[in-house]
């Protein structure tokens, strides 16, 4: 098992929540995400590494973006 964190920009609610893990959720080989609203805080873990230009384009696809992203 491999866990990744990130820091994701924008969200305000629980939909923002939900948006986020069902994206990042459908990525192939990932098995939990945890997404925290008050900090921002998405810790990925698959069963191998995962491609942060995944995680990047699931997040941008619910609407919001990883910190330190240009």
């Amino acid at each position: 098992m491999t866990t990744a964190t990130y820091t994701v920009t924008g969200m305000t609610c629980g939909h923002c929540v939900s948006a986020v893990s069902e994206e990042v959720g459908a990525l192939p080989g990932v098995s939990a995400v945890d997404v925290d609203l008050a900090s921002g805080g998405l810790t990925v873990t698959s069963d191998g590494p995962v491609d942060d230009d995944a995680v990047r384009a699931a997040v941008e696809e619910a609407g919001y973006e990883l910190a330190g992203t240009p």
